[in-house]
Order: structure tokens, then C-alpha cells, then sequence
């Protein structure tokens, strides 16, 4: 570590930040709550709800040791204790706070799971070629709050540019994104269905879907495709249609038909009425495009070649035939 330098609270604070980014690697959320009318995450749970056990680093002249304390659920202090701790612990500058780009937590948790994410992103890239679809990545709704912040599977910000980014920061792109995909798993499903959904609703998101690539995880009866649209701060489902393909639902804001397919989703332009091909049938569409081009090359080739043929085969016939005239003029002199 540097030493009585102006490097050293540059290095105490990288190293935080470091430290930071490990310890997000071993959070555990407490039990889901009822939904919130807002994220106070920084103040702690209301009271009635069970507190949110994030890391959090030091602020101000709070002192360092407590900043590398392990992470544990402890009780929701009685609300007078809570207001005292915070009032001791000035608040650090909203452009100073450090948001980390990663949860700790894996993607997925099964390849159906996975191959839906993977295959909706490239699908709505190939679709909305102008838009931000991302997938994964770390969403911050509060300025200055690093440790409110939410992971959907897939969202799409219209109008926001392609370039890539590290978070989807809502002050910094001016909304929330447009539209949100969380793909079911065992482990996930309760919470889409109820606290993520409550969640996006609070933030914003116009609309919200959920997929359930594998069947069977949702409670019976519950359809593996579900369109949800933003009214009055609730979340209400979106009409579905018997379509050619089978039960498919309109997203308003994305502009496309979306409907299940094996355990997959299939995106389809209500404009042209043709399906967005997936990655593996545009590569495969690409595959056979080049193989019909390498035929068609082959063959003019073989063509060329036999024009070639029979003109070189014309032209020996035609000097052998210019010989054979020649030889006959001879003779006809010598025997008249």
C-alpha cells in the first residue's frame, strides 16, 4: 500500500471497492415481502417486513473496520434505533457511490433457462436493430443507492442506443426500460410472479413478461406465457389470440406478436406477418445459402469448361477441315 502519499486514499478506496464486489459474490436476500410501495433499502424495511441483508461500504468518518464486517441478517432495529444509526452516518455524494456491474450469481440456473434468455436477445437484437436489448445486467433505480438494484433476465430500452454499458442506470438513460423478461426456474419463479413483479411495476416498466421455457413450473393452470401491462401502477394481462402457431399475445410496445415454440419464444412481425428467425436458422439459412452458391459456381464452371471443349473441338474440326480442302486443291494441279 502506498505510504504518506496522495495515491494512498485513492488505493483505500479501490480496495473498498474491490472488497465491495467480493462481498456482493455471498449475499443472501432475506424472505420475500409483500409488495412495496417503495425500496427504502438504505433506510431498512418498514416496519412489518423483513430487513434486506446487502453489504454496505463505509461512509464518511464511519470507521473502516465496519466495511469488512461478514454480512448477516439481523432484525429490523425499532425505528428509533434505526433513525439514531442513521443520523450518525453522513451520506456519501450520489457521484462518489461505486455500482458494482455484477450480483455474484449465475445467469441461469438450467439450460432451458439459458437457451430462452440467449434466444430472446438475439431474437429482439435482429428485430429492433436500433434498441438496447440486454441481458442480465444489473439495473440501478435510485441515484446514489448501490444496493437497490435488480437483475432481469432480458430488457429492451427503445430509442436508448446499442452501445454496450456495464448497468442500466434509469437516471442516466432517462426511464426504465421498456420491457422486461424474466424466464422461470424452480428457484425463481415465486419471485417473479410476486416480488419482481411488484418491483417493476414500482419502477416503471411498461410492460413486464414471464416465460416458462420448461413447462411444469408454474402452478397448474398457469400459462407458460404471460404478457402483463402497466395500468394505474398495477400490472394487468394482456390480451392473448389463437394465432397460426398457436396462443399468441401482442406487446404493444415492442411492435411484435411473441408466442411459445417448443421451449422456446418466437417473435413475429405483425407487419409483414413473417417469423424473426433464431440464431441457429439464420446461420443455418446462411449455411445453405453458401452451399447453393458453391453449386451454382461448380456448375458454371462445368458449364465453362464444356463451352471451352466443344469450341477448342469446333476449331480443330474446322482447321482439320481447311487441311483436307488444301490437299485436294494440290492434287487437283498436279492432276488436272
Amino acid at each position: 500500500m502506498p505510504s504518506g502519499n496522495e495515491d494512498s486514499p485513492k488505493f483505500v478506496r479501490d480496495f473498498e471497492q474491490i472488497s465491495y464486489t467480493q462481498a456482493l459474490s455471498s449475499l443472501k436476500h432475506c424472505p420475500p415481502s409483500p409488495c412495496p410501495t417503495a425500496w427504502e433499502v438504505d433506510k431498512g424495511a418498514a416496519p412489518g417486513r423483513e430487513g434486506l441483508c446487502y453489504f454496505r461500504p463505509r461512509r464518511g468518518d464511519e470507521p473502516r473496520q465496519q466495511t469488512t464486517t461478514e454480512n448477516r441478517h439481523m432484525p429490523t432495529p425499532p425505528p428509533a434505533a434505526a433513525a439514531t444509526a442513521a443520523s450518525n452516518v453522513p451520506a456519501a455524494p450520489a457521484d462518489d457511490v461505486f455500482y458494482p456491474c455484477s450480483d455474484g450469481k449465475p445467469m441461469a440456473d438450467n439450460m432451458w433457462q439459458a437457451n430462452a434468455i440467449m434466444n430472446a436477445t438475439g431474437d429482439l437484437r435482429a428485430a429492433l436493430p436500433t434498441a438496447l436489448v440486454a441481458a442480465d445486467i444489473l439495473m440501478y433505480p435510485e441515484e446514489g443507492n448501490n444496493r437497490n438494484f435488480i437483475a432481469p433476465d432480458v430488457l429492451v430500452g427503445l430509442g436508448l442506443g446499442t452501445h454496450n454499458r456495464s448497468s442500466y442506470f434509469v437516471w442516466v438513460e432517462g426511464k426504465p426500460p421498456d420491457w422486461v423478461l424474466e424466464v422461470a426456474s424452480p428457484s425463481t419463479q415465486k419471485k417473479d410472479r410476486d416480488r419482481k413483479r411488484c418491483r417493476y411495476a414500482a419502477i416503471g416498466v411498461p410492460e413486464y413478461w414471464m416465460f416458462d421455457p420448461k413447462g411444469g413450473v408454474y402452478p397448474p393452470g398457469t400459462p407458460r406465457l404471460q404478457g402483463l401491462k402497466l395500468a394505474d401502477g398495477k400490472y394487468m394481462p394482456l390480451p392473448w389470440q389463437l394465432a397460426k402457431g398457436g396462443r399468441t399475445i401482442r406487446s404493444g410496445v415492442l411492435g411484435l406478436d411473441i408466442r411459445v415454440e417448443g421451449e422456446l419464444l418466437r417473435f413475429r412481425d405483425p407487419a409483414t406477418g413473417r417469423d424473426i428467425p433464431h440464431r441457429p436458422e439464420v446461420a443455418a439459412a446462411a449455411e445453405r445459402a453458401q452451399a447453393t452458391a458453391e453449386r451454382a459456381e461448380a456448375q458454371a464452371k462445368r458449364e465453362a469448361e464444356r463451352r471451352k471443349a466443344a469450341e477448342a473441338a469446333r476449331s480443330a474440326a474446322e482447321a482439320r477441315v481447311a487441311q483436307l480442302e488444301a490437299a485436294l486443291r494440290r492434287s487437283r494441279v498436279r492432276h488436272p
